[in-house]
């Protein structure tokens, strides 16, 4: 809501600083009020009066005007208000049995979940996060489909309604998640794993396996950082992932630069202590300069690039020679078989997660292309929200115990 003088501009004139009339001036009401009514449209208001504007403005703040008051209750809708209006208006037309089933598990199994909550407010994250508490307490696939199902229904009628702009459940991939949630790593390193790696693996390569758990960076993505601000800017404080090494001799004759996996390219933050250890590897290991192709920006040029890891001999690493120092250092490290270079972009994503990092935040600084990608992956290190137990509970028994004639320590018959 706003105040709009319609007699005068807002600029005032530069030699007298006088404000300097409108061209209505004089004509028609003076005051302007501009507000948004209970449709979400912006509507004006205008008044002959200040003192007459400004009441309607504040009562407009405060929600009590009439205008926007409808405005204001559907902002407050909960979610638990609707469904039982959804309820009502559907039950009439089922059978019996449907008519004790999904009152049922709205009450055990979406309420407890959204009950409370303003059903606008309901995001993709607050999704997952229910299913992830489904999937941890083991309840049945078949009936965390049931549930995700009714809810899901749920929000597409408040769609149709007008009460909600979108449905929050559309982007989850149900079968997905289902199928043992197929993103999700199957082992991820914890602190001193990763250190016990980065101890066993030679000085060559060691920023690299920082590179991999302090920004969750892939290997290609590794292999392909050159010296220079082009991908670690100090300055800055900033990494540029713009390119990774790739080889095909069918191709290219060999190894050239393309872009990140699926357009994943992107600028991060550069955490101090990898900065620390790229300069460190500058210092004691250098870099080796090769003409190698790149694509990066769509067409094929040639060009002197200084990669930061290569072989003792100088030479570019390839997938079958990784594979070779990487079983050594990994048997050394004591990770087990499942334990990847990947690992480390994992324990970079599920450390943040498990910090209270919002997922947005962890879809920006691993690059994927949308929330639900990062979601799927590691919805099971979302932090779980202590939640109060037994609210209900305690609330009758208290109101037993007000009641006349029934002792507070007599169960009610």
């Amino acid at each position: 809501m706003s105040i709009d003088d319609l007699w005068f501009l807002k600029r005032r004139d530069p030699n007298t600083n006088k404000p300097i009339p409108s061209r209505r001036h004089g004509r028609g009401k003076r005051w302007r009020v501009r507000y948004v009514d209970a449709a979400g449209d912006k509507r004006e208001m205008l008044f002959d009066l200040k003192r007459d504007a400004d009441a309607f403005d504040l009562r407009c703040r405060s929600g009590i005007a009439p205008e926007i008051r409808a405005k204001r209750d559907e902002d407050r809708l909960t979610f638990a208000a609707y469904a039982q209006r959804w309820l009502a208006s559907r039950e009439s037309g089922w059978t019996t049995e449907t008519r004790r089933r999904i009152p049922q598990n709205l009450r055990k199994h979406l309420l407890p979940a959204f009950g409370g909550k303003p059903i606008r407010s309901i995001n993709l994250t607050d999704v997952m996060a229910w299913l992830s508490r489904l999937l941890d307490d083991s309840t049945p696939k078949s009936s965390v489909s049931l549930y995700f199902g009714l809810f899901k229904t749920i929000m597409n009628a408040a769609v149709i309604d007008k009460v909600i702009p979108d449905n929050p459940c559309n982007p989850v991939k149900l079968a997905q998640i289902l199928r043992g949630m197929s993103r999700a790593p199957k082992w991820v390193p914890n602190e001193d794993q990763v250190l016990k790696l980065a101890d066993v693996v030679p000085r060559r390569f060691r920023a690299a396996i920082w590179l991999g758990a302090g920004q969750g960076l892939r290997l290609g993505e590794v292999l392909g950082m050159e010296a220079g601000p082009r991908c670690a800017d100090f300055q800055h404080g900033e990494l540029h992932v713009v390119q990774q090494l790739r080889h095909s001799p069918e191709h290219f004759g060999g190894f050239y630069l393309a872009p990140p996996k699926s357009g994943s390219g992107g600028t991060v933050d550069l955490d101090q202590v990898v900065a620390e250890q790229l300069v460190a590897h500058l210092d004691d290991v250098g870099t080796t300069e090769f003409e190698l192709p790149d694509i990066t920006t769509g067409e094929r040029v040639v060009r002197p690039v200084a990669l930061l890891f290569t072989s003792a001999r100088g030479k570019l690493v390839n997938d079958r020679y990784w594979a070779e120092l990487w079983s050594g250092w990994r048997e050394a490290a004591g990770w087990p078989k499942d334990g990847t270079f990947h690992s480390l972009r994992h324990f970079f994503a599920t450390t943040l997660m498990s910090n209270g990092f919002e997922p947005q935040d962890v879809q920006k600084a691993l690059r994927h292309a949308n929330l639900r990608i990062t979601l799927e992956t590691y919805v099971h290190w979302l932090p779980k929200k202590d939640r109060p137990r037994g609210v209900v509970g305690q609330l009758l028994r208290q109101a037993a115990a007000k009641q006349p004639g029934t002792p507070a320590s007599q169960d009610p018959r």
